[in-house]
């Protein structure tokens, strides 16, 4: 698929400088990017980002783990459950179509946008939840349930999960944004390699193309990583959601033919 390559270069490195800073993965950029921006078919762009995901969360992951900001443990973990429904979300997403997989995303980024806003508004975490988030993040049952529902979405949606594992960390493990974000990225690198050949197998990557994306991601994840590691948590929140609501409505508006 041809492409222009400044163009395809900046999309590689928004996507790396937001997976640094959000620990997104990349994929909510370079899957509708590659969409919007590039015209890809609907499987290419969900399947073309995995691979360059990779490179991009591993950046990203040294960054925050050199900070102190990554829980290795539960990422290693989340990241090997994962890694198998990856690959029953790859299937998936070949069996249903693309469409239908670029609406699904696009509903869910906006859900999750909605929630994350309305948790980086809230009054921060109570003794309790945070005793509570303890509990979970030593339970092997909770870390690998998410994990496997990260792996889903990674291999359904081609977004590589973390926009599901950052608000979960929150949420329910009463995670501080910065080491969610760290810790996402870390499974993020793991589980996105059965994705990206399930993908590849399936033909929905176009490899020179994410060839390309690739050598935008490691310094756009090096400069995102250190942005947030000096930000302020609620500014981070904030912006994450944000990111997701605006993204996820330009998707649905699109792939619904409304623009």
């Amino acid at each position: 698929m041809p492409s222009p390559l400044p163009l395809t270069l900046v999309i590689g490195l928004a996507a790396g400088f937001f997976s640094g800073q959000f620990g997104i993965g990349g994929g909510l950029v370079t899957t509708p990017a590659l969409r919007l921006l590039l015209g890809a078919p609907e499987l290419i762009a969900v399947g073309t980002p995995l691979p360059v995901i990779i490179p991009t969360a591993l950046a990203g992951a040294w960054s925050y783990f050199r900070r102190g900001l990554a829980d290795v443990r539960l990422g290693v973990t989340m990241g090997v459950v994962g890694g198998a429904f990856a690959v029953a979300g790859a299937l998936g997403a070949s069996r249903v179509g693309g469409r239908i997989v670029l609406l699904v995303t696009a509903v869910l980024i906006g859900f999750l946008a909605i929630d994350m806003l309305r948790l980086a508004l809230r009054p921060r975490h109570t003794g309790r939840e945070v005793a509570d988030g303890d509990t979970r993040s030593r339970s092997l049952a909770w870390v690998a349930a998410l994990g496997a529902v990260a792996g889903l979405s990674s291999g359904f949606l081609g977004l590589g999960g973390g926009f599901v594992i950052v608000p979960a960390l929150t949420r329910f493990f009463a995670f501080p944004v910065k080491r969610a974000i760290g810790t996402s990225l870390v499974a993020v690198s793991i589980l996105a390699i059965p994705g990206s050949v399930s993908h590849f197998l399936l033909g929905n990557v176009d490899v020179a193309l994410a060839l390309v994306l690739a050598l935008g991601v490691v310094p756009g994840a090096m400069l995102g990583s250190r942005v947030t590691a000096m930000a302020r948590e609620k500014s981070v929140r904030v912006g994450f959601a944000l990111m997701l609501l605006a993204t996820g409505a330009l998707l649905g508006i699109t792939e619904a033919g409304l623009l």
